[in-house]
């Protein structure tokens, strides 16, 4: 469309709005969350362009009031994932030859559209769907959706712009060409940001994706298919099919046009799509891209030079802002035995502050945890530390199922570094601390270092510059985030890349030049100016 070299807008993080009583923030928000609360609507599949029905229905309640029912979501099978498939692979010759100006500027409009006009409706989706926090859905369905479209945009052009050198008399062109076939983008239901990432990273890049976002964030997923269509997404660039994970899976592994899958959930759904791709791999075109973003068991290491105050905040900040349900979320703690008495004690004050409840009520800072199965898992653990001799439950420890999905933000100390309220994601408000004496700080670092599979995010409290670069040397592969007397959540757009590696995933930076680059093939092109033309060399001429 345009013959220019062009400058995309320098990207710039979406202002987060505070909600304060009498902002109209607030009061757009309100409305709008009381006009969803009081409709039922239908959640269709987006197949080629197209809104499907299946009248395969499914309930979409608030986790945190049983008896809203905010949506009945149509789920598809096997045969509207293959039409998925089909309209996926009938949009890809037009979308892969689009200009990168073009498609860049679908999503920057989808980025505007997000921070203005769909705003209080993604947020509202999100806290009544997700039980997020106004604050919670704020910094994640609005703002951090908004910068992964309009940061991947500026990263994408320092790819376009990555050129060879070329030699006197040739022009070598590198073309970042989009995979051969599509992309399937499975997506959890803790982040609506995510949700929208996965599959507009690869379609930003020139492929066309089967998107299957969690059945748990229906409500948002659906707002967020609006979002793009309104921003002028093409017709099967990105193709919604709600349904059951395993049928889905089973359709998108077993088509030869298979190019890379983009997930972010848990570590063994991971692991069982590697292996299906893995024993399947002779039968595709190319080899997949797999780029996964899975478990975590993060870990916040205090030091006896710490902060004891900023600790204290950052622990239950970390582990209890959205009911623990971060796969960064602060899980496991050590600290010194020097501070852990005057620790406990400040970390059980600031827990008894918490309120909990509705998301609607502005002045708590906890919701429901996500579902049943969510509810029932984390209470096993709590039911285990009460039971446990080597464990005591300093606070919470609690849950209630009666009006809402309610689980207590639960803090328990332990005498067992080993001990599988250390080792095991949780994904709920449970933060277990172990005490080290102060005499073994290399056996914690050991400890937090190899107790878990995980390798996500973590963080190192101390005030004293020569421990902080020792931990930070000693824990170099115990996590891909890694903050300095800071929570371990809340990483952003631009200032920090997500991910990490062990059983945390492929490491591959969501919100970052590094994870675009998964999803382009690159093509070099040489053009002789001055092609030879006689076949021998100069050394072979006579003396």
């Amino acid at each position: 469309m345009y013959d220019a070299l062009l400058s995309t807008p320098p990207p710039k993080n979406e202002p987060v709005l505070g909600y304060a009583p009498g902002s109209p923030e607030r009061a757009r928000l309100k409305e709008t969350l009381s006009r969803m609360s009081a409709e039922t609507i239908e959640i269709p599949l987006f197949i080629g362009g197209r809104e499907m029905t299946t009248g395969t229905l499914s309930d979409v309640r608030s986790p945190h009031k049983h008896d809203l029912l905010l949506a009945r979501c149509h789920h598809g099978g096997a045969k509207e994932t293959e039409h998925a498939v089909i309209a996926a692979l009938g949009a890809w010759p037009a979308w892969s030859s689009t200009s990168f100006a073009d498609r860049a500027a679908i999503f920057l409009r989808a980025a505007e559209l997000l921070s203005t006009k769909y705003r209080p409706t993604l947020n509202a989706a999100t806290m009544l769907g997700q039980s997020k926090t106004a604050q919670q859905a704020e910094i994640d369905a609005a703002c951090e959706l908004a910068d992964f479209l309009r940061f991947n945009v500026a990263y994408a052009r320092r790819i376009h712009e990555e050129q060879p050198s070329s030699a006197p008399g040739t022009w070598n062109i590198h073309e970042p060409r989009p995979l051969e076939g599509f992309v399937f983008a499975a997506t959890p239901f803790n982040f609506t940001a995510i949700a929208g990432n996965l599959p507009a990273a690869p379609a930003l890049m020139g492929n066309t994706v089967v998107w299957k976002p969690a059945q748990s964030a229906a409500l948002s997923a659906h707002f967020i298919m609006r979002l793009l269509t309104e921003a002028g997404l093409p017709d099967g660039v990105i193709n919604m099919v709600q349904g059951p994970g395993p049928v889905i899976a089973e359709v998108v592994t077993s088509r030869r046009e298979l190019a890379g899958i983009h997930f972010t959930g848990s570590t063994d759904v991971f692991r069982s799509l590697w292996k299906t791709v893995g024993e399947r791999i002779a039968t595709y075109r190319g080899y997949p891209r797999l780029v996964g973003e899975t478990g975590g068991k993060d870990f916040v290491f205090v030091h006896r030079s710490a902060d004891l105050e900023a600790v204290a905040v950052a622990l239950v900040r970390g582990a209890f802002e959205y009911q623990g349900q971060k796969c960064s979320a602060a899980s496991r703690v050590y600290a010194p035995t020097s501070l852990f008495a005057a620790l406990k004690e400040r970390v059980v004050a600031l827990i008894a502050e918490i309120r909990m409840g509705d998301v609607a009520d502005f002045r708590n800072f906890m919701g429901a945890v996500i579902d049943r199965n969510a509810f029932e898992r984390i209470g096993g653990y709590l039911a285990q530390a009460r039971a446990d001799a080597s464990c005591s439950i300093l606070a919470g420890g609690g849950a209630s199922d009666e009006t809402g999905y309610f689980v207590e933000p639960t803090f328990i100390e332990t005498r067992d570094p080993g001990h599988r309220l250390i080792k095991e994601e949780i994904f709920g408000p449970v933060l277990t601390a172990w005490a080290y004496a102060d005499d073994e700080l290399e056996r914690a670092l050991e400890l937090c270092d190899t107790t878990t599979p995980y390798a996500l995010t973590g963080a190192f409290f101390a005030q004293d510059r020569a421990a902080i670069a020792h931990a930070a040397s000693r824990l170099r592969h115990a996590a891909g985030n890694l903050y300095i007397n800071d929570k371990p959540t809340g990483a952003v757009v631009g200032e920090q890349p997500f991910g990490g590696a062990r059983a945390s995933g492929t490491n591959d930076k969501a919100g970052s030049l590094f994870n675009l680059i998964r999803w382009v093939s690159p093509r070099i092109i040489k053009e002789n100016f001055a092609p030879p033309t006689e076949l021998a060399y100069p050394f072979m001429k006579a003396e």
